[in-house]
């Protein structure tokens, strides 16, 4: 009877059923979370391997053994206990407010020192309870200390302190966040971190470190804002010859096919006298405007050959007579079944030209006004699905051609891209028409040649279609309130 009458029984026989039983269910929990790849997962662990035992131990200990809360082990155990229950509140808080955050949320471009304030915040008060409570400091005296103390240390400190107060009031007026993009006067980059003390500016050379005294005394311009579009203007010059509405155009096409290009908003070209040309692209980040830069004045590079026109006032010579005839002789004569005589006949209209890498040489939907021959490089031919988006469809190497559908004047069905440089022959529709109508046998074989690429473009825009249908898309994840 006295051992059914006792409290310490009961309280026996719950830690020995409940702890084993928790135990299961925070490991099938922690199954669960891991499987979902969930940010909760590493604190349901803590709570499973430490938290959850030392709550056994301390309750078999003072409910169970009956030993008093004052005693000194029983305070360690607390306190040990109260520490792991910081970390797990401070680690949760920061997997649900902060990690699972979207990318383009405030949670997410809150600066790192204000997450450093409201930590220590935390710290401090789980602190003053747990000195309170478990070992009966008086927190008053303890407060009153710790403020004489910061008032010496903040007089030793004066400057390490002032730009700390600097970095404060700064960034709780916000004038920028993180990857928004500066521009000091001295350095402009990208923001990837803001601390206690300082700015970190990724330039692209490496990480200059501003610090937050200095910001908050001078000027800088915020890239970013009102909106994250950003307008990259590119400088060229041509020769005094060069037709200025010719160029104007040649330069505008060129910077129409940038990848990084804004699409709602088309680029513009003006003539700035002198031969000189300013080129306005609208792009979506600064963060693109040295790879976009390079990639338009490499393009342009290539575009002005094509076009005739001077670029820095050079000529170009490299469609010779006898690199026409060469070409003609290895891939166009194999590929149209032509004679020397026919050969001879195409050597005044044809033109040998260069893309440069990645440039797009046709695009889906656009009637070619004559056939392009690929004498050296390669050539990738894409396909353009129901959504808008570009799949690649197959390649092409040397000796094949383009613009099949010239003769027909129909519609491109594959956009096609240079892969590398690419050396290609043009001729004009209107020269090959009467050799081509010429040859029957050639004409079926053409024929073919365009069902069969047409076939390749529709599979794979089916592929990507059914690839598309058959992943389903994730469950939008709920917000945490």
């Amino acid at each position: 009877m006295n051992l059914f009458e006792s409290s310490w029984f009961y309280w026996a026989i719950g830690i020995a059923v409940g702890f084993p039983v928790c135990l299961i269910l925070l490991t099938e929990l922690h199954r669960t979370l891991v499987r979902r790849r969930s940010h909760l997962a590493r604190q349901v662990s803590l709570l499973r391997n430490y938290l959850l035992p030392l709550g056994a131990l301390l309750l078999l200990v003072v409910k169970a053994s009956q030993i008093p809360a004052g005693d000194g082990s029983v305070r360690i155990l607390t306190t040990v206990f109260g520490l792991l229950v910081l970390v797990l509140v401070l680690s949760a808080l920061n997997a649900t407010v902060f990690e699972s955050a979207p990318e383009e949320s405030w949670r997410k471009r809150l600066p790192a020192i204000f997450i450093d304030v409201a930590r220590f915040g935390v710290i401090g008060v789980g602190l003053a309870v747990m000195l309170s409570y478990i070992w009966g400091v008086r927190i008053g005296g303890l407060f009153t200390a710790l403020g004489i103390t910061s008032v010496v240390i903040g007089l030793m400190l004066q400057n390490s302190v002032g730009q700390v107060v600097s970095g404060l009031f700064m960034l709780f007026e916000q004038p920028f966040r993180i990857n928004d993009w500066l521009d000091t006067g001295t350095t402009r980059g990208r923001v990837v971190e803001v601390n206690w003390r300082s700015v970190h500016i990724d330039t692209g050379s490496g990480i200059r470190i501003m610090p937050n005294s200095m910001l908050a005394s001078t000027s800088f311009t915020n890239l970013s804002r009102p909106s994250r579009a950003y307008d990259c203007a590119i400088t060229t010059k041509f020769a005094a010859g060069d037709s200025p509405d010719k160029v104007c155009a040649m330069l505008t096409r060129v910077a129409g096919a940038l990848p990084a290009r804004k699409p709602e908003v088309l680029p513009t070209t003006v003539a700035l006298g002198g031969a000189q040309y300013r080129t306005t692209i609208r792009l979506t980040s600064p963060a693109d405007a040295e790879a976009t830069e390079a990639t338009f004045l490499r393009w342009v590079w290539y575009a002005a050959r094509r076009a005739r026109l001077r670029l820095d006032g050079a000529d170009d010579n490299y469609s010779t007579k006898q690199r026409v005839e060469k070409a003609l002789r290895t891939v166009v004569a194999p590929a149209l079944r032509l004679s020397h005589t026919d050969q001879q006949s195409l050597v005044p209209y044809a033109k040998l030209v260069r893309y440069g890498a990645d440039e797009i040489i046709e695009s889906a939907g656009q009637v070619s006004s004559g056939m392009t021959f690929l004498v050296a490089g390669r050539v990738r031919l894409t396909a353009t699905t129901e959504d808008g988006s570009v799949v690649p469809a197959s390649i092409l190497d040397e000796g094949s051609f383009l613009g099949l559908t010239a003769l027909t004047r129909q519609p491109n069905l594959a956009g096609a891209y240079a892969l590398d440089e690419v050396t290609a022959l043009q001729i004009e529709r209107e020269h090959l028409e009467h050799l081509v109508m010429r040859k029957p046998l050639l004409l079926q074989d053409l024929g073919r040649l365009i069902e069969e690429r047409q076939t390749k473009v529709r599979e794979a825009a089916h592929r990507d279609r059914v690839g598309h249908a058959q992943v389903a898309p994730p469950e939008p994840a709920k917000p945490v309130r």
